[in-house]
Parts: C-alpha cells; structure tokens; sequence
C-alpha cells in the first residue's frame, strides 16, 4: 500500500497562545471544516488536549455517506505541537501533526499528514481524482477560514512600503 502526504503551511498574525488556545482545541475544528461534510463531534472535546484523548466524529466526506472517525491524540508539547493519528475511519492510516512556531508579527502553523487508503489498488486509483482532491479543498477552505477569523498574514511590511515607494 501506497504512503502519501500532505504538507501545508500557514502564516497567521496572532500570537502563539492565541493559536494554541484555538487550534488544539477540537471543539474549533468544526468550525474550520466545510459546512457540507456534516462534521460534529460526539465526545472527547469536554476537556483540554492532552496525550491519550480519544474523539469521535461523525463526517460526510464524500456522496452523503456518513462515517465514524475516531483519532487519539498521542503526543503534545505545550505551544508547540501536537499529533493526531486515526484509531477508526475511512482511512488505513491517518497520522496528522500540528506544528506552531512564533515568527515575526504572528505565527507559522504546519500540518503534515501522512495517510494510507483503504481498498488497495482501488484506493489507489481513487486517490488522484478524489481523495487528494478533497483534502486540498478542505485544507483550502480551512486557509480561508483562518484569515477570516484572524486577519491575513503581511508578509515583510516594510519592504512592500518600500518597493511601493521605489516603483
């Protein structure tokens, strides 16, 4: 079976704990997930993340069919990051780590999923046309749902003043 990954980056301009508090918080999740996926969690966000947490889902990824996703968060460090890896769902394997880095008027988020498909070859030849389609849709809407609850990221300010200045 085939191992893919997807790798995206975000540059928000809040502060670490501002995108800690929200982040690794999994009530906020469905909040940053397409409207059309059904995503709600059933139980596991009453408390602070912490290794060992189990949640469980309820999602409609794909032509209204609903699936349980349970994941366990196995690993955290405080403002920092931390990993969620699927114990039931749709995939053979999920394993999602956060990352959170202060950079310079903000921080910068990085998810690295590594996940397998079910259904071998099958799983395979759906993945161009519709597994990683999907991921990039809903990682793009999760983009755009970042910049509008926190601003969009500008990037080097006083050298796009300049440059303007200069042209």
């Amino acid at each position: 079976m085939k191992l893919y990954t997807l790798h995206r980056t975000q540059k928000i301009p809040i502060s670490v704990e501002e995108a800690w508090n929200f982040l690794s918080n999994p009530a906020n999740l469905k909040s940053i997930t397409p409207d059309y996926m059904g995503f709600d969690i059933l139980s596991g966000s009453e408390r602070p993340m912490f290794p060992g947490q189990i949640i469980q889902y309820v999602v409609t990824p794909v032509a209204g069919i609903r699936t349980k996703w349970v994941t366990e968060i196995t690993h955290v460090k405080d403002r920092e990051y931390f990993v969620d890896e699927q114990r039931f769902g749709p995939y053979s394997l999920w394993h999602h780590k956060h990352f959170i880095k202060p950079i310079k008027e903000g921080v910068e988020m990085e998810d690295i999923i590594d996940y397998k498909l079910p259904f071998g070859w099958i799983g395979q030849l759906a993945h161009p046309v519709l597994v990683k389609p999907k991921l990039e849709e809903i990682f793009e809407y999760r983009r755009k749902k970042l910049i509008e609850l926190f601003g969009e990221y500008q990037e080097n300010k006083k050298m796009s003043l300049k440059q303007d200045i200069l042209n």
